[in-house]
């Protein structure tokens, strides 16, 4: 088959290279640029849909990025492939950091001073009654995390929109620039041998 590898990975290649990238972390990231510039669309619909996949993945709802990327994006005019290359902007990486930051402003705005998560009267409740009364449990966390994603979500969301269009138009406006210099060049005529 046609551009198929001589030898196939094996898992333990497979995790590395889904975790680690396989050459450097900045031409990963210059790719995943490239990719959205090179997005057809308008500057400002794809500026929305990046906009609507950072915003949905501050949410603490893992798993659904995706779908609730895809539903902001929809009602508000977004592009889809943009707001699935939006949600990159939770991974691994960022997710301590966005939780904490809003579990801290949701128990700020919730409650008036920032509270500390106790870990060991958490791992108290988790470990006896997870499997029983699971929500219940995990309500007291999620709550502050879902108020505070929305305003943090909305910062981040709109700081994307900003930074995408601009990159985006730029780069169309540039692209066009440069195919009208190639058309106003002279083609070269092809003369028959005689």
């Amino acid at each position: 088959m046609l551009f198929q590898r001589r030898q196939k990975p094996n898992q333990i290649q497979r995790l590395r290279v889904a975790v680690w990238p396989r050459h450097s972390w900045s031409r990963s990231l210059r790719y995943f640029s490239k990719r959205i510039l090179r997005l057809t669309g308008s500057p400002h619909a794809i500026a929305l849909g990046f906009a609507a996949g950072a915003f949905a993945s501050i949410t603490p709802l893992i798993g659904f990025h995706f779908i609730l990327s895809f539903i902001i994006a929809f009602i508000i005019g977004g592009n889809m492939l943009a707001a699935a290359l939006g949600t990159v902007v939770g991974n691994p990486f960022t997710f301590p950091f966005i939780w904490a930051s809003t579990y801290k402003l949701g128990t700020l705005i919730l409650h008036g001073e920032a509270r500390r998560l106790r870990s060991d009267a958490l791992k108290g409740e988790l470990g006896e009654t997870l499997l029983e009364k699971s929500l219940d449990t995990l309500w007291p966390v999620l709550k502050p995390m879902f108020v505070g994603a929305l305003p943090l979500g909305l910062i981040i969301g709109i700081l994307s929109y900003f930074a995408v269009f601009y990159s985006v138009r730029a780069y169309q406006r540039g692209r066009r620039q440069r195919l009208a210099a190639r058309r106003s060049l002279p083609r070269r005529s092809v003369t028959s041998a005689e």
